[in-house]
């Protein structure tokens, strides 16, 4: 698995690595937010949907619905979970998540809900903010991406390395 580490300097670059993130996914592609609340797993989020179903106008954060359904321009359905509000991993289930998890395109904020129900081959995002203030926008993140990620991860190594002194 390669693991890739980041360092976001805004909001800005959070968005950046979301549409980055958006390049080629397909049915099946499941993408794990990991973070405390207020990281920036939404925004991340946001931005990718924003990318890939340009025509949406309104995003919202699914926190109280638990699920936001998009549907991309090949058709592809797209799902936006937040699954801090449930209990245990079989309350996803209602949600019909194991159909998602295959003929979808899934982003999960706090996956760690799901237990073994979530798939050993997501791309793993785990966002942290940097700092004390609440006003701080910088985030560590580090990525752990399984095999069929590897070009994808490298060029993204690529875009947002820090620049040479």
């Amino acid at each position: 698995m390669a693991i890739v580490k980041l360092d976001l300097q805004d909001l800005a670059a959070t968005e950046r690595l979301g549409q980055f993130l958006s390049q080629d996914l397909a049915a099946g592609d499941v993408i794990a937010l990991y973070g405390p609340l207020g990281a920036g797993k939404s925004a991340l989020a946001r931005a990718l949907i924003s990318k890939l179903c340009p025509y949406e106008a309104d995003i919202p954060s699914p926190t109280f619905t638990l699920v936001q359904t998009y549907d991309m321009p090949d058709g592809t359905p797209l799902w936006h979970l937040d699954l801090y509000r449930i209990e245990s991993p079989y309350e996803a289930l209602e949600l019909g998540i194991e159909d998602a998890l295959l003929d979808a395109v899934c982003l999960i904020e706090w996956p760690e809900r799901l237990d073994t129900l979530l798939p050993d081959n997501c791309l793993s995002i785990h966002i942290n903010p940097v700092g004390d203030s609440l006003d701080s926008q910088m985030r560590q993140v580090e990525i752990g991406a399984p095999l069929r990620w590897d070009a994808r991860i490298d060029a993204l190594a690529t875009l947002f390395a820090k620049p040479s002194a």
